[in-house]
This record gives C-alpha cells, sequence and structure tokens, in this order.
C-alpha cells in the first residue's frame, strides 16, 4: 500500500472507528507500562526475578542473532546507562540466568551469554505469553483470531514505518542545528 493509499484508506475510516482505536492504544500504553504480561509471567515462573531481567534477556536473545551482546548493547537496547545495566547483568549472572564469557574475536571484550536457564525462562515466558493470549481468543471464532494477527501485525509494520520515519527526521533536524 502506497503512502497515498495509506491516507486514502485512514480517511475513509469513520470517525469513531478512529476515535476506537486511540482509545485501545491508550488502554493498551498504559497496561504495557505496568507490564502486566511481563509480571504474570515472572510470577509463573521465575518470581525472584524483576521486569527489567525480561528487557535484559530480550536483548541478549536479539543481539544473540546479530553478533556479540554486551553490557553496551544491554544498555541501549534498554535505554540505561551502562553502570546499571552492569548491575543488572550481574543480578542475572548470580541467578545463573546469564554468563560473562571473553569475546572471541576480540580478548579484550566480554559479551553476555544465556544459560541453558536463562534459554529455559525464556521458552517458559513465551509460552505463558502464549497462554494468556491463547485464553483471551479462546472464544473468539477462528476467522476472528486469523483476521486479527493479520491486521494486527500490519499495523505494527506501519507504525514501526512511521516510528522509523520520524526518528529519522528528528536526527535529520539535529543534524541541521549542528550544522
Amino acid at each position: 500500500m502506497t503512502h497515498e493509499q495509506d491516507k486514502y484508506a485512514a480517511q475513509s475510516a469513520s470517525p469513531d472507528a478512529i476515535e476506537r482505536i486511540s482509545a485501545a492504544m491508550t488502554r493498551n500504553r498504559l497496561m504495557t507500562r505496568r507490564r502486566i504480561i511481563g509480571r504474570l509471567a515472572i510470577a509463573k515462573v521465575a518470581p525472584a526475578l524483576e521486569v527489567s531481567h525480561l528487557d535484559v534477556l530480550d536483548a541478549v536473545r536479539r543481539a544473540g542473532t546479530k553478533g556479540d551482546a554486551t553490557i553496551g548493547v544491554v544498555a541501549e537496547s534498554m535505554r540505561i546507562d551502562p553502570s546499571r545495566a552492569s548491575r543488572i547483568v550481574a543480578e542475572m549472572v548470580n541467578e545463573g540466568v546469564l554468563e560473562r564469557r571473553v569475546c572471541q574475536s576480540d580478548a579484550r571484550r566480554t559479551v553476555l551469554v544465556m544459560t541453558e536457564r536463562g534459554q529455559e525462562l525464556v521458552q517458559e515466558i513465551r509460552k505463558v505469553k502464549r497462554e494468556l493470549l491463547h485464553s483471551i481468543t479462546d472464544s473468539w471464532p477462528h476467522e476472528d483470531v486469523e483476521v486479527f494477527a493479520r491486521l494486527y501485525e500490519r499495523f505494527i509494520a506501519a507504525l514501526e514505518k512511521r516510528t522509523g520515519e520520524y526518528s529519522a527526521q528528528q536526527a535529520g533536524a539535529r543534524d541541521d542545528d549542528g550544522a
């Protein structure tokens, strides 16, 4: 869908539908801010951990697919300072969820690796999340779940694209100010 088609589609939606989406997004943001799903998962599978630990596991998991996970990667991913990231990682190392290892390509660097317990924890948390989503949509007709999944994926992809465009514009504006 082109930007013009996107624009037309939004204009053809009723103001009531757009308002309902906006209100639902606000409710979702509030639940997300409270970390409801993460808290439910932790309570069920790892009560000793905190919600911030889930963010570290996610950062390490994502960095593991792209390269080496480091304290810097964790700090950047969580938008916190490296000393705070280091303290959180130390807690997780003590819990046996992460290990620090020497980087094979640069012995001066320390990389973070999920332990078997950490990987099991991530799988359990994903399972809890899927079970929660299943329990919410269990009474929905199969077709509704399929349509919702397709539309939600499309909505998130468009939101990510717009967010990227906005970030690029903001970076360009900062570059223009500094020139």
